[in-house]
């Protein structure tokens, strides 16, 4: 089973007080971004937010688990608390805020003509 595309939107939407909030298509599922940093996978039309101490303090005792098959654990957060903007929003920051910048993409080296 994949997401469904009303998913991604009902999560965004939820989200949208986040500025620069993006979900983008990856392996079939999504990748959450926010900041330009990967905070969450919505996999099979569930949340799993990257497990930091931050989010676990914000969580009280989140559910681990993981995002796909083979995948580390993450925090999976159940549809009844997509409902609560501010507090999904406040998780999604509290998350992104203890994570690292992303590390700049080096340019791509172009091949020489033969």
């Amino acid at each position: 089973m994949s997401t469904r595309e009303d998913t991604i939107e009902f999560l965004v939407d939820q989200l949208s007080g986040l500025p620069g909030i993006r979900a983008r298509k990856m392996f079939g599922e999504y990748c959450l971004y926010y900041d330009e940093k990967p905070v969450a996978f919505i996999c099979d039309d569930e949340l799993f937010v990257k497990p930091t101490d931050e989010g676990r303090a914000y969580i009280g005792e989140p559910e681990e688990a993981p995002a796909y098959p083979g995948s580390k654990m993450y925090y999976r957060v159940s549809g009844d608390r997509w409902e609560d903007r501010d507090w999904l929003s406040g998780l999604i920051d509290t998350t992104a805020a203890a994570l690292p910048k992303p590390k700049p993409k080096k340019p791509k080296v172009s091949k020489p003509a033969k």
